[in-house]
């Protein structure tokens, strides 16, 4: 009898481990199951990251457009109109010649 539950000991830890760590691979936290999951997130992430980096290189391009030393004028009159756009009604804007201060 002894000699039955000594043999059988090594192989019951084994297989317990085996199982422990099977698991784990399969529905843990980072198992496979996770993974989908881990992936589609990281898809979205790409995409916000891809916007945002679009929305930077207009933005920058808008800059360059306004730092260099001959300010691009349509530039300059969107930029207007939109101020223009949420002052009160009844405001009335007066263009000014371009030598005056």
């Amino acid at each position: 009898m002894t000699r039955l539950f000594g043999i059988s000991v090594i192989p019951a830890i084994s297989l317990a481990v085996v199982c422990y760590f099977g698991y784990y691979a399969i529905w843990g936290e980072r198992g496979m199951l996770a993974l989908s999951s881990t992936e589609a997130r990281l898809g979205v992430e790409h995409e916000q990251l891809a916007q945002a980096q679009d929305r930077r290189a207009r933005l920058e391009h808008r800059i360059s457009l306004m730092r260099s030393g001959h300010p691009d004028a349509d530039l300059i009159e969107e930029l207007a109109r939109g101020q223009f756009l949420m002052a009160p009604p009844g405001t009335l804007a007066i263009r000014r010649p371009a030598n005056q201060p």
